[in-house]
């Protein structure tokens, strides 16, 4: 075997490895692969709360807020990895003027609290930014967000 065949196979693992990593150029993931939940979004055995803010690193949480209360919720993205809009099953949250400015790839919402019940908000985006010259990696991994509201 030639010596540059073991050096294209690692410099390949490389590339396909950084795909699905952000770098500190991209300021739209929001999150580092660590999880840090907002201030003010409590934990499922918490008390329920009035307001809730939510982040992409909420994702696979569940949380509580009361009757009457208000989530809002920002997913950071970016134009070449944008987030798509928010959505929502179930019938405990109604849909709200969220008066936020919406920057390109980025994903808001806000809901009321409208009833007791269970709530799901999904979104989801590109791992990788789309090729811009030929020769780049190209991959079709999607992020996906779920958070799981209970209104009390």
């Amino acid at each position: 075997m030639r010596r540059t065949t073991p050096v294209a196979i690692a410099a390949a693992a490389v590339l396909l490895t950084a795909c699905g990593s952000q770098s500190g150029g991209d300021k739209g993931g929001g999150d580092s692969g660590k999880v840090s939940p907002s201030a003010s979004a409590p934990s499922a055995g918490g008390a329920c709360a009035p307001h809730v803010e939510l982040t992409a690193g909420d994702n696979g949480r569940t949380v509580c807020v009361t009757k009457g209360g208000e989530l809002r919720l920002t997913l950071d993205g970016t134009r070449a990895r944008p987030w798509q809009p928010v959505r929502t099953s179930g019938n405990a949250l109604r849909a709200i003027n969220s008066g936020f400015v919406i920057q390109p790839g980025d994903a808001t919402a806000a809901y009321q609290a409208l009833a007791p019940g269970t709530a799901k908000l999904t979104s989801a985006r590109p791992l990788c930014a789309e090729p811009t010259a030929p020769g780049q990696v190209s991959c079709k991994g999607i992020q996906e967000w779920t958070v799981t509201v209970r209104v009390k």
